[in-house]
């Protein structure tokens, strides 16, 4: 009697075939949420360095460059923990966690295992002055209400942003007041 049921859990995992992925030789799925490889978009980056404070493994790297043109991201692969803390706390959404669980490489290869990005400073068209990059999706969410022109924003720094806005207020102001 046992070897009859044996024989019917045999014949149906014969039946529905391998339960193993094919990996190494064929293609292998990936969960839809799995956590591999980290990767940042420099356009999105404003460089507030969030990302580094919250790293685990302290894998994330971020120094200004000495010709204050702009500064450099660096990721570490081989001391990420893949726990997803940057793109948690990200602002800007500029972190993200690929699918690509693909993380072996040689020991000779250790000090290559790295992702690194450069992000440049602008220069603001009223002062001068270097800024960190602000992603449009982020200045067309602060800058909603206010009815400003989002693409010179873009190119002011903090201070004379405030100034145009400050303005821009004003006059819009006066105009209600007038009519």
């Amino acid at each position: 009697m046992i070897v009859f049921g044996f024989l019917k859990v045999l014949l149906g995992n014969v039946a529905k075939g391998p339960a193993t992925e094919p990996f190494p030789l064929g293609p292998a799925t990936t969960p839809a949420r799995f956590r591999g490889k980290v990767h940042m978009d420099p356009a999105l980056c404003v460089g507030c360095a969030i990302c580094r404070h919250v790293c685990v493994g302290n894998a994330i790297h971020i120094s200004e460059r000495a010709d204050g043109s702009g500064y450099d991201w660096v990721l570490w692969h081989n001391t990420c923990a893949l726990c997803g803390l940057c793109q948690h706390y990200c602002p800007t959404g500029a972190i993200s966690m690929s699918n690509d669980w693909h993380n072996a490489h040689l020991q000779a290869e250790k000090d290559e295992w790295c992702e690194s990005r450069f992000v440049p400073y602008l220069v603001c068209e009223r002062c001068g002055a270097h800024i960190r990059p602000l992603p449009t999706s982020v200045a067309g969410r602060l800058y909603a209400d206010n009815h400003v022109d989002v693409a010179r924003i873009l190119r002011l720094c903090p201070q004379c942003r405030q100034i145009e806005t400050a303005l821009h207020e004003g006059v819009r102001h006066d105009d209600q007041r007038v009519a």
